[in-house]
Order: C-alpha cells, then structure tokens, then sequence
C-alpha cells in the first residue's frame, strides 16, 4: 500500500519564516544538539515491509513493538520532558481486501480524535539520566474509546497513524512559554507508522507478533518456520486466568464461534479475548494504569506549549 512517505529527517520552518537556516540558529542550544536512535529498528522494519497493525480496544492496548529510542546530544545537568503524540498519515480511511492481501482506500476519514500527548512517567529528568538507558514507552495505551478519561492515545480505527517523539527542554526562566517554540526538538521514523485495528487483518502481522513477541510464547508452535506463510487457525487458548491451553472438541465444551470476531478482520477471537500481545500482566485493563496523574496526562502544562509547526531533525 502506499501512503504518505514521511522522512526520517524533516525541517519545517515557522509560518513567514526567512529560511530553514533562521529557524535553526533560534533553537536553545539545550536541544539543538539532541540526536534519537529508534531501538529494534530491524524488527520495525520487518512490520512496515507488511503493514504494521495495532490493535485499538476501549479499554486500551499496548504497542508491539514499544517504541523505545535511544538518546544523545543533551546536556547532563538540564532537565527535560519527553513526551509522544500520533498523527494520521493522510485524510483516508482503509479497508483491507483479504483477495489481494493489500489495504485499499475505503473513502475519507472519520472526524479527528482528540488530540492528546502522552507524556513519559520519568519526565522530567535530567538529560544524564536519559542518555544512560534506552527511554520505553511501554506504558503507552491506544484507545477507539472517543470518551475515554484514562488518559489513553485515541486513534480511529481503519485508518493510518505516525507517531512522533518530542525532547522539550525545561527552561526555569520566568516567562519561558513565550518562547515554547524554542525548547523542543520533535523526531518521527517512517518505519513505525501503522494502521490501526480492532482485530489483526493481514495474518502474517499476527504469526510476526507471534514470532517477536515474549509474552506470546505460549502460542508459537515447536517450528519457528511454520508460522511463515501459514495462515491456519491458531491452536491455543487462553483461559481467564491467563494459562495457555490446547483447544479440544469433546462433547460439552464451549467452542470459540467464528461469529464472534469483528467484520472487519479475519483474526482469531481467542487473540482478542486474552490480549495477547500485552507487555505483562494486565488482565484487569484500565486498572492497571497510574492513577497519580504523573503516568498519562491529556494535554501538556501551559509551560510545554507547543507551537503548530514541528522541527523533526531525527535521525533512523
């Protein structure tokens, strides 16, 4: 499918701006030196070669993979906030033709999701602290729920998405907001845009989670090699109470209806059903989440003010 190809290096200058140059030299000298470096840019790669998928649910699901990124170029004793928002990648919304295993624009897109910013849970810290270990968002949620109050990303499903990962600098000084536009950075990587969903629909993104995934063990088969290619029903459920188990058909026993998965997608219910392409443990769902108010936050501090352009000078 083609989409919109984004740059994994992109500079826009702010509206009546002279040149790309101007805009550089008025960046603090606390964030114009930042570089990003996406960690298992391989296994990214691997997805959007396919057609990366993300499952969307009301209550909220994790990423695979997590975006994580590796980061340099900050000053050790600033502090920073970072922090992630998504994008669409065009005005379409898609349908996936299971004949030519391909996605097809299905007309324009539904009216935009709010928009929200999911902030780090270490944010803020100094820049030592981040550029000493590799910066996770696993925390991250994605949400179809228009009224959901957990803080979770919400995207609208069927269509494509690119997020992006922004370095705002701290600035102590009084009145810093009055020049917001100066104390980030923003980055984005071609490789982990995707197309979100209620249920996986291309099954080669499903047997690649099965593949790539830890926490899916329990559903690969003693062949690493049989999942390429094969799209036979998966032969493992789980229970509620999280164990892996092989399907029987004996007399009595309750079989997984095939009516039970959405239209819009061939994947297994029994995926859906028991998550199984969480980070860890979290049968219990929104619950799980940090309720504090340091965890998810809806919108940025008057003070992260962001203006409308975006300065991605990232790096793959």
């Amino acid at each position: 499918m083609s989409g919109l190809q984004l740059p994994q290096s992109c500079e826009r200058s702010l509206p009546c701006c002279a040149d790309v140059g101007s805009l550089s030299s008025t960046k603090a000298p606390q964030v114009i030196g930042v570089r990003v470096q996406l960690e298992m840019q391989t296994l990214w790669q691997q997805f959007d070669q396919l057609g990366t998928e993300m499952i969307v649910t009301k209550a909220g699901r994790r990423m695979f993979p997590t975006f994580q990124v590796r980061i340099s170029g900050m000053d050790p004793s600033a502090e920073y906030v970072l922090l992630m928002d998504f994008i669409p990648v065009d005005d379409k919304r898609y349908r996936y033709a299971f004949h030519s295993s391909s996605w097809l624009v299905a007309g324009r897109a539904d009216v935009a999701a709010p928009s929200r910013m999911h902030f780090h849970p270490d944010s803020p810290a100094r820049g030592a602290q981040w550029m000493k270990q590799t910066v996770s968002f696993d925390t991250l949620k994605l949400t179809n729920n228009l009224l959901d109050d957990n803080g979770h990303m919400i995207l609208n499903s069927m269509h494509r998405y690119q997020p992006r990962f922004h370095v705002v600098y701290a600035d102590p000084a009084p009145n810093s907001d009055l020049n917001a536009y100066r104390n980030f950075c923003s980055f984005s990587f071609p490789e982990t845009r995707f197309m979100a969903v209620t249920a996986y629909q291309n099954h080669r993104i499903t047997q690649l989670k099965i593949a790539s995934n830890p926490f899916a063990k329990g559903f690969r088969t003693t062949d690493s090699q049989a999942w390429v290619g094969n799209a036979s029903p998966l032969a493992m459920c789980c229970p509620p109470e999280g164990r892996p188990e092989t399907l029987t058909s004996k007399p009595g026993e309750q079989k997984i209806s095939k009516t039970s998965a959405r239209q819009d997608g061939p994947a297994p219910p029994l995926v859906e059903q028991c998550e199984l392409f969480h980070h860890g443990k979290d049968t219990a769902g929104a619950t799980m989440e940090r309720r504090d108010g340091n965890s998810l936050l809806s919108a940025p501090p008057s003070f992260l003010r962001l203006p409308s352009y975006w300065d991605c000078a990232g790096s793959s």
